[in-house]
């Protein structure tokens, strides 16, 4: 007989690697939860004693689990992000703990959680549980229902789109990030003297409608982008590279809602543009940085 205090014991032991895998998976708290508490029911009804290993199992579990999720967003187009939905993911509705969410994206990387949440659901479940928990292909393939190379090549395809068009980086690309650190901080902070000390005197602040809906789409006034900057505080924001160039991404609990792009000269902002309208963000090329 099954010893369900020791088999529940050996659970919760993986209980944090199996949140993990499921949450960079599917990119959201209560999703991931659900699949860790859906490999805990299978785990309670199965033979154990057939079972070798059991962190692999369960990965294993919850990797399928999670695939299913995404199929299913897919095919309803959850993915496609609502204005009730950006309304709902400003103010933590969305979520059971909000804060934690937040806490989770923000250890994961906002700027990664957007590109796989952009990548089918076969390439993202075999670049997560081989580039980030090392599961040997013939593991995933068997999860996928496909050949181990098939895995590696949606593997590669989906750390291709990850790293983005090595090509295009730019040589100046540390410079870029230095100021782009600098703004994103002075922004957090409320630092509004170090903000003015990045953005240019002759800057120009361009916005679509969704971006700024009730503001102006041009800004020229410094001291005026600095103050809008400090207001939004820039919590959900992490740089990101942005078809090629170092940009912000400005995603709350890893669900895009905005990308600021930044051109630079001599060390300070000249133009800044903030796009949130859903085809122009879809346009975008966006990758981790290096």
């Amino acid at each position: 007989m099954i010893d369900i205090d020791w088999l529940a014991e050996q659970f919760e032991a993986n209980r944090a690697h199996l949140r993990g895998v499921a949450y960079r998976m599917l990119g959201s708290l209560p999703d991931s939860e659900d699949a860790v508490q859906e490999a805990w029911l299978r785990l309670s009804r199965s033979d154990t004693s057939a079972i070798d290993n059991l962190a692999g199992w369960l990965t294993t579990v919850v990797g399928r689990v999670c695939l299913d999720i995404l199929r299913m967003r897919k095919s309803r187009r959850e993915e496609a992000l609502e204005p009730e939905r950006a309304e709902q993911l400003q103010a933590g509705g969305a979520a059971r703990d909000p804060e934690q969410e937040l806490l989770l994206a923000n250890s994961v990387g906002l700027a990664l959680l957007v590109i796989l949440d952009a990548l089918d659901p076969a390439e993202r479940l075999a670049f997560v549980l081989h580039d980030m928990f090392a599961m040997p292909f013939d593991d995933i393939a068997a999860i996928l229902e496909r050949t181990p190379e098939a895995a590696r090549q949606l593997a590669s395809r989906a750390r291709r789109r990850v790293q983005g068009s090595r090509k295009a980086v730019p040589p100046d690309l540390a410079q870029q990030r230095s100021v782009v650190d600098a703004y994103l901080a002075a922004a957090r902070g409320g630092d509004f003297d170090a903000l003015m000390s990045v953005l240019a005197p002759d800057i120009v602040l361009r916005a679509d409608h969704k971006a700024l809906p009730a503001g102006p789409s041009e800004m020229r006034d410094p001291a005026v982008i600095a103050q809008r900057a400090i207001k939004a505080g820039a919590r959900a924001a992490q740089p990101a590279l942005v078809n090629g160039k170092v940009g912000l991404v400005i995603a709350p609990r890893g669900k895009l809602l905005m990308v600021l792009t930044f051109t630079i000269v001599a060390n300070r902002i000249k133009e800044m543009e903030a796009i949130a309208e859903p085809d122009r963000l879809n346009q975008l090329e966006l990758a981790v940085l290096p």
